[in-house]
């Protein structure tokens, strides 16, 4: 699967809230200063060509649906940074996120705990 870029991502973000949407419709769900509406679009396009959109046509307008979930990109990403920064090992990911945000022995056991329980 092909990586996104920053403004990718944050397109995808939206259409993963929004199931589906034109491109009107993700640049009413973009924060201020939003892009062009052609910047949205040009975009969109490039999500299709990637393979992580496809569109419906609904009179002239397109309405794009995501081909690809948030959680396999999220996993894709998150193994990515785990084999690029961390040689493959997520112990090291996790004591490396424990030490910069100083997360204390209990937190880690409560959210520990807390996977757990939803893994059930």
């Amino acid at each position: 699967m092909k990586q996104l870029t920053k403004a990718e991502e944050d397109i995808m973000k939206i259409l993963w809230d929004l199931d589906e949407g034109s491109v009107l419709s993700i640049l009413d769900e973009l924060p201020a200063p939003k892009p062009a509406y052609n910047t949205v679009s040009t975009i969109v396009r490039i999500l299709e060509d990637k393979g992580f959109v496809n569109y419906r046509k609904e009179g002239r307008i397109h309405i794009y649906i995501p081909l690809v979930k948030k959680t396999e990109y999220s996993n894709q990403s998150i193994n990515k940074l785990i084999d690029g920064y961390f040689q493959g090992s997520f112990k090291s990911m996790v004591s490396f996120f424990m030490k910069k945000n100083d997360i204390s022995i209990s937190e880690m056991e409560a959210a520990m705990r807390e996977i757990n329980k939803e893994k059930e």
